[in-house]
């Protein structure tokens, strides 16, 4: 397989129950893979801790691959999608947010795409999401969530991820096994180009020459003539 290091970073407020438990999950994960000899120097997770900006500052430019995975229409991403491509790093995502932008400006070719759309995801919605056809229609999906329920990754404890697995299996919100198939199809593809150097640095090279419209010049100037209706001012400076 092509070797890979998970790099998670992210915070959760001192009552957001959910959040904590997936920073939990992500850890306990950790735990098993990075000390399972089998995949020694094939795979790892790591999750940094206390994410900030001046620890952002060396994740970005050390990226390969920047994952923007926020479910299409359901959240706005941020800038943190940006400041990867501006470093080279390609992105795979959904069609939510900046994503939507960084591709037109990079072109399809230098973006991992996946998942359902805004639209797709609406009509889904509309009649009646049932994330259990999901679940029990994709085998390797299905064993992931039950390892998971079963306690592997908890030391045998059952119910410590029992809301998690409840969550999922009876509203998936985000429609996170919806895209399952999707995204792990996407992740084979960006294997399998990374495997291809010339053509990655390619890709990445055109990532970040392509980024110039998220200049914060270009986004005041835009804020200055849409939002605020302002002209510029000629100043003319004289010398004493």
């Amino acid at each position: 397989i092509t070797p890979r290091t998970f790099i998670f970073g992210g915070k959760a407020a001192p009552g957001y129950f959910m959040a904590k438990l997936i920073i939990k999950l992500i850890n306990s994960v950790g735990n098993v893979v990075n000390r399972d000899p089998d995949v020694r120097g094939r795979l790892k997770v790591v999750f940094l801790k206390d994410y900030n900006v001046k620890l952002a500052q060396r994740i970005y430019p050390a990226a390969d691959l920047s994952e923007q995975i926020s479910t299409a229409g359901k959240e706005a991403s941020g800038t943190g999608n940006m400041k990867f491509a501006l470093n080279g790093a390609l992105t795979i995502g959904t069609l939510d947010g900046a994503n939507v932008e960084i591709r037109e400006e990079v072109g399809e070719d230098n973006f991992f795409l996946f998942g359902l759309t805004t639209e797709e995801v609406y009509h889904k919605r509309a009649h009646g999401y049932r994330s259990q056809d999901y679940y029990h229609t994709n085998a390797e999906l299905k064993l992931a969530i039950d390892r998971i329920a079963s306690g592997f990754f908890s030391q045998g404890d059952a119910e410590l991820f029992r809301p998690l697995i409840d969550d999922l299996l009876h509203q998936d919100q985000y429609f996170l096994f919806a895209d399952y198939a999707s995204y792990i199809a996407c992740q084979d593809q960006v294997a399998a180009v990374y495997k291809d150097q010339e053509k990655w640095t390619r890709m990445s090279i055109l990532n970040a020459a392509r980024m110039g419209k998220f200049s914060s010049d270009r986004s005041i100037e835009d804020y200055c003539r849409d939002i605020w209706k302002v002209e510029p001012v000629n100043v003319e400076l004289r010398q004493c």
